[in-house]
């Protein structure tokens, strides 16, 4: 019974993650998962899955190919009890449903990797980033029972008993004592480990309204989900600018109204300063990304924002990501001077949003690299 009990349901988990991949598109394209995400775990609509089984009708409605009726003859007559008519009049018969399904962000993120063919990441900085892992490498004498050794223990006791003569061969009877008992004990290992950092920097100038908003939210929600599953630790900061920027929560990201001009040197320049303020480049996995209409104040800003990015950015980061969401009070400039200036450069990734339906490949341009 625990058998087939474990093989339905480990057929349920494909079944469910084979719709997830046929409906990732779908997914990435809306906020219904990210408005439902717990800490480690996300519901996922599905239609309602139930077992296939044999239905029988009452007796008195006649067997199989009986009754009136010619060949070919549609089954079931409109309007009829039960059914809707063609004046839309009310049935009283069950509709489909959909049942929500737990799903953890780590089974997410494979779904994601397997889908976009995403490589795995190299990390960098794991010297100096440590934690600490018990590793049980010794025996004691002394020590809490959950943690008594039963090989050793009995061993000892067997030793004891052949030197000291009361082993029966005929009748060997192993009761150890006190002093036989051994206990298995731990010493903490410091283990390296690679950490990361997510710079999320947003344009809320007037031109960037509402959708635009959404559509960087879900697109952050799926950048956390893949780069969670590559590391172990994972920080998020927060960087809002219009003609100057400030460090901002989560929450006040995606809620800051949109107003003023658009200075995005300003981003960038408070970018530097979050990294070499608090996060080494040397221990830390740094990913900044940018999302704009493409609007900025003038040129020479323009060049001063370039000039961060060749001299500070790029060189502190594994990989800089710009988005150009589409608005159409939006010039979209900016992300041509970036394909000019760094047309040759390997860590920098640039993508253009125009719809919703564009997240699904800017995740995959963002992410396609493993670096």
């Amino acid at each position: 019974m625990v058998l087939k009990i474990n093989s339905d349901y480990n057929r349920f988990k494909e079944i469910v993650r084979g719709h997830i991949k046929k409906e990732l598109r779908k997914y990435m394209s809306t906020t219904e998962i990210i408005q439902k995400k717990g800490d480690n775990v996300v519901s996922i609509p599905m239609p309602y899955i139930e077992l296939p089984r044999f239905k029988y009708g009452d007796q008195d409605e006649g067997g199989v190919g009986q009754g009136e009726g010619d060949v070919g003859t549609s089954i079931g007559k409109k309007g009829e009890e039960g059914s809707e008519s063609e004046g839309g009049r009310a049935g009283n018969l069950p509709g489909e449903h959909a049942q929500e399904t737990e799903v953890t962000i780590h089974e997410l993120a494979q779904i994601l990797g397997e889908e976009l063919a995403l490589p795995k990441i190299e990390p960098k900085g794991k010297k100096n980033i440590e934690s600490e892992k018990d590793r049980y490498t010794s025996i004691h004498k002394v020590g809490p029972e959950s943690l008594r050794h039963f090989k050793r223990t009995f061993k000892e006791a067997l030793k004891r008993q052949i030197v000291s003569g009361y082993y029966d061969y005929n009748d060997p009877v192993i009761i150890p004592i006190k002093e036989d008992k051994r206990f298995r004990s731990w010493k903490q290992k410091k283990v390296p480990e690679s950490n990361a950092l997510i710079i999320y920097m947003m344009d809320v100038s007037g031109s960037m309204g509402d959708e635009q908003k959404e559509i960087v939210r879900i697109e952050a929600f799926w950048i956390n989900t893949w780069l969670k599953s590559q590391y172990r630790g994972l920080e998020a900061k927060y960087i809002v600018h219009d003609a100057v920027a400030r460090e901002v929560d989560e929450e006040t990201f995606f809620r800051t109204k949109e107003s003023g001009g658009t200075i995005i040197s300003s981003a960038y320049k408070l970018c530097v300063s979050i990294i070499e303020n608090e996060y080494s480049p040397d221990n830390w996995n740094i990913y900044p990304f940018h999302f704009s209409d493409g609007d900025n104040w003038s040129g020479d800003d323009t060049s001063a924002c370039i000039e961060i990015l060749k001299k500070k950015l790029i060189p502190y980061s594994n990989i800089f990501s710009y988005g150009q969401v589409e608005s159409q009070y939006g010039s979209g400039q900016f992300i041509k001077d970036l394909e000019a200036s760094f047309s040759d450069e390997e860590k920098m990734t640039l993508s253009k949003i125009e719809n919703k339906e564009d997240i699904y490949r800017s995740i995959k341009d963002f992410l396609k690299k493993g670096k």
